[in-house]
């Protein structure tokens, strides 16, 4: 059984490793989420660790599903503050490990990111992946769309660099 929940700071502070190792697990599949090297796990964590007073300060949200009480999957949601941007959030790091993989993780994960966005009052959520990916196919499957590419947007953990498709999804 899969559970998931919303994680706070000390929840998060807690489960240093165990975020680090689905990041880890992620990177070390060849997903394109921001690090190139799958053995530097003092970045992954330093990574992490800089989000923490984000949860606290309320600027994102950390949700993480648990397979036997482990994490296996998270979804941040970022709220823009800035003045002209309250009505939309970003979402981040939809990260499932592998061995956790093909069992609606990462959807499940989505739609209770766009709930809690509605809840919020936001009529807009948007993100980027890597061109090409899978995960854009979950994206589209949602109801998001594809507003438009960046060539040689990031390096991947081969030494590539790769496009990002910038997506975004308006909400009732």
């Amino acid at each position: 059984m899969i559970e998931y929940q919303i994680i706070n700071r000390q929840q998060a502070i807690n489960e240093l490793e165990a975020l680090t190792d689905v990041l880890q697990g992620c990177v070390s599949a060849g997903a394109s989420v921001g690090f190139i090297d799958p053995d530097d796990r003092q970045v992954m964590r330093n990574f992490w660790q800089d989000n923490f007073n984000g949860l606290e300060q309320g600027d994102r949200l950390l949700l993480v599903a648990r397979q036997q009480q482990r994490i296996v999957a998270t979804v941040m949601v970022l709220w823009n503050m800035m003045p002209n941007g309250r009505h939309r959030a970003e979402i981040s790091k939809l990260l499932v490990h592998p061995a956790a993989r093909r069992q609606g993780i990462a959807r499940e994960l989505m739609e209770r990111a766009e709930q809690l966005v509605k809840q919020a009052g936001r009529s807009l959520m948007v993100l980027d992946t890597r061109s090409g990916d899978i995960a854009s196919l979950l994206y589209l499957s949602l109801g998001w769309e594809v507003a438009g590419a960046i060539p040689y947007y990031a390096q991947s953990t081969e030494g590539a660099m790769d496009a990002t498709t910038v997506m975004y999804k308006r909400l009732a």
